[in-house]
């Protein structure tokens, strides 16, 4: 039922979008862009997975920067791994035969995204390597069809995702290359030619939208040249003009060298981006299960991965501060979504099972935490003309009574235990000029309506 409301809200946002857009055409420069209203889907979803998936995968050590750190900043502890696990004329494309996902099911991938409650997805179709998870003509012999899987990888996702799922699709792209000649060169001119732009980096980009209709573009590897050089601002203006995708699509901030956190549809700002309170504009966190790497690690320790706990803690301040969690897992080469990400994401999707009307289609409230007791915090949401308050605490209470500080109540104010609903209002004492003292429903813990993070509902606040 809760899973029923959200694709309505989301759907009737979708329409009020395209109604408000439609007539409107924007300029090629940064005021008109960031005037474009944001397509309403993408607030209300909260949630998306992030997905790093490339030949980076093979190796599986350090992280997807493994090109780099073996040749280009020839980091110790890689070029001594090379050395010892490789003869002295491999080169990292010897790599690529090796990226043959053959267990990759894009069915079972969508399954377990579906699982964990998200709303969107987004796939890497090229990472900083160079290599295109789909059979570009702007890739020869570099792209998932030409060598290593013989597949369209982006395609079957894509597929699979709008077959089997309510969920939206989008692609991550980067930007730059780093060791294509043709960037090197304009590099080297100080970015007065761009030839690996026009020859490359726009043509991908045009081509992944005409033949995936992607509804996120997830623009990366931008840092190094303005944005002038990668020709963003026109690329953004067909994207929302005349692009397939006009009405739907959202755009973050990682379009030239000082973009980032000031200009595009949301803001991105930097990696694991959680500032913790609320933001003027739309922002997302793009986070990582494996806390050291966005790609699958062979080595990766147990401890290295976030908890369950510590998962839904993180979307819960994310959503409280008015943002969306883009949470991470890095698929092995052979396809595969590995155990420890497929439990922490079907876990995510139960807790969300109880509390979704707490997370989906919400809104920042008046405080974001609360000012007496810590590790709680709110969201709110308008139901029929009743505003609703939601207090997550992402501890348990352990006394028989908890002090809010900030909800203002009246006698006719209401509390729930959201998903233990059975048990009738929580009793509470209305303190002045502001806050409450919550009698805790003392319940068993195999009783309790979720495992983490527990949401009481304030139906009627005053504030």
């Amino acid at each position: 039922m809760a899973r029923k409301m959200v694709y309505h809200v989301l759907l009737a946002f979708l329409l009020l979008t395209i109604i408000s857009v439609v007539s409107v055409r924007y300029e090629p420069n940064w005021d008109s862009l960031d005037s474009r209203p944001l397509p309403a889907w993408y607030d209300a979803a909260k949630i998306g997975i992030f997905i790093h998936w490339g030949v980076f995968s093979v190796p599986s050590v350090e992280s997807e920067w493994f090109w780099w750190d073996w040749e280009g900043a020839k980091t110790k502890t890689v070029v001594d791994f090379m050395k010892a696990n490789y003869p002295p004329d491999f080169t990292y494309a010897d790599f690529a035969k090796n990226f043959k996902a053959e267990f990759f099911n894009a069915s079972e991938w969508a399954d377990i995204f579906q699982a964990s409650g998200a709303q969107y997805i987004v796939l890497t179709s090229k990472h900083h390597e160079g290599f295109t998870n789909w059979p570009s003509r702007y890739s020869f012999n570099w792209n998932s069809q030409d060598v290593g899987p013989a597949r369209d990888l982006v395609g079957e996702l894509a597929a699979a995702i709008r077959n089997n799922t309510d969920m939206f699709f989008g692609l991550y792209h980067s930007l730059f290359e780093w060791f294509h000649p043709l960037y090197l060169q304009d590099k080297a001119n100080k970015w007065q030619t761009q030839k690996f732009v026009e020859s490359k980096t726009m043509p991908e980009l045009y081509e992944i939208v005409n033949r995936y209709k992607p509804d996120v573009i997830w623009s990366d590897g931008d840092w190094e040249a303005p944005d002038t050089y990668w020709n963003s601002t026109n690329f953004i203006a067909w994207l929302y003009n005349d692009s397939p995708v006009k009405d739907s699509v959202v755009t973050n901030d990682r379009w030239g060298q000082g973009i980032m956190c000031k200009h595009g549809g949301f803001l991105t700002c930097s990696d694991r981006y959680n500032p913790g309170k609320l933001q003027k504009r739309k922002w997302e966190n793009a986070m990582t299960i494996d806390k050291q790497s966005w790609g699958y690690r062979r080595n990766t320790k147990l401890s290295e991965f976030l908890t369950t706990d510590e998962l839904v803690g993180t979307l819960v301040e994310t959503v409280s501060c008015g943002g969306n969690m883009l949470v991470n897992v890095g698929p092995t080469s052979d396809g595969k979504i590995i155990p420890v990400f497929e439990e922490r994401l079907r876990e995510l999707g139960q807790w969300l099972k109880v509390n979704s009307e707490a997370i989906y289609g919400s809104h920042p409230w008046t405080y974001q935490n609360d000012t007496v007791t810590p590790n709680v915090w709110y969201t709110s949401l308008k139901i029929s003309m009743e505003q609703m308050l939601y207090a997550i605490f992402l501890d348990w209470p352990t006394n028989k009574t908890i002090h809010l500080g900030v909800p203002k109540t009246a006698e006719w104010t209401t509390v729930y235990l959201v998903g233990r609903e059975d048990l009738g209002p929580v009793n509470f004492t209305t303190l002045h000029p502001q806050g409450v003292v919550l009698e805790v429903p003392q319940i068993p813990p195999q009783e309790l309506p979720c495992q983490w993070a527990w949401t009481f509902v304030f139906q009627g606040v005053l504030q």
